[in-house]
């Protein structure tokens, strides 16, 4: 059964024959006054519905050198300019007495990494003003993702995989799970990858659960080599995902839902692996 994601085929052939069955079932000796032939047609409405949910359609992969496209569908929430204000605290810095506790987003060290996008730990992020912008800073995007969007995610560029980490809320086996359209989702359980690109730049995907999609599935590893759209995951009824990228090396013509633009007042609608979201300055230059 091709076009659908891993894990989607069993689901999907048990409904529909569990379906067939009963159609023919009912056809035949139907003891229930029509209940069996009912059932048959629920499963199979689940199987069409299933199907629809674990689609993964192939797609012509952009070919432009320099340019870095979108890790998932949906409609484009925001694009920001951001900046490593601190990091996850080792064990010394925890006992250093300089680490800063936030109930929702846990512990801080309040100096951040020399690489804002370092695979090293997870980094704090927040937004740069207008005329203070700094070589450092970084470009996050965030697409949400509805239920009726494709949930595989895709690689923005060809690279190797530097790290693969999970991250919940302090002090939780799974969760938060809040709603992926809010501002405080992107502390929700999530899996962070960082890339590191040929052109040797790096770049951080996470991928966010939230209010009903509460499973992320990587698809790939540490070390692991990845080329432009290939799949590297899944995000299981939607949610969000947030793309992180160097400032001083790539730009954006997106819009987003803050642009509150008439002709995309949810942003405009991106697709995994297709759309081109970020340009290389260089290539631009050239």
């Amino acid at each position: 059964m091709a076009g659908l994601a891993p894990g989607g085929h069993s689901p999907v052939l048990t409904l529909s024959m569990m379906g067939v069955s009963a159609l023919v079932i009912g056809s035949i000796i139907n003891p229930l006054a029509g209940l069996v032939p009912l059932f048959g047609m629920g499963c199979l409405m689940a199987a069409v519905f299933m199907g629809y949910f674990w689609r993964d359609p192939d797609r012509p992969i952009p070919r432009t050198p320099g340019v870095l496209v979108s890790p998932a569908d949906g409609h484009v929430m925001f694009l920001r300019r951001e900046r490593a204000t601190g990091r996850r605290p080792s064990k010394e810095e925890m006992d250093s007495g300089r680490c800063q506790s936030d109930p929702l987003t846990g512990d801080w060290y309040p100096e951040p990494l020399d690489d804002p996008l370092s695979m090293a730990t997870e980094q704090r992020f927040e937004p740069v003003a207008e005329g203070e912008e700094a070589p450092t800073d970084v470009w996050r995007m965030a697409v949400f993702m509805s239920p009726l969007d494709v949930h595989v995610n895709r690689a923005p560029g060809a690279g190797r995989i530097e790290r693969i980490e999970h991250r919940t809320g302090k002090g939780l086996r799974r969760g938060p799970f809040r709603p992926a359209y809010t501002k405080e989702s992107e502390h929700n359980e999530r899996v962070r990858s960082v890339h590191r690109l040929d052109n040797g730049h790096r770049i951080e995907i996470t991928q966010i659960s939230g209010a009903l999609a509460r499973t992320v599935v990587p698809y790939l590893y540490d070390e692991d080599t990845v080329r432009r759209g290939q799949r590297i995951g899944m995000i299981r009824l939607g949610s969000r995902v947030d793309l992180r990228v160097p400032a001083e090396a790539y730009i954006s013509s997106i819009i987003t839902a803050e642009d509150k633009h008439k002709e995309h007042p949810k942003g405009m609608h991106v697709m995994a692996g297709r759309s081109v979201v970020f340009e290389s300055k260089q290539e631009e230059e050239e």
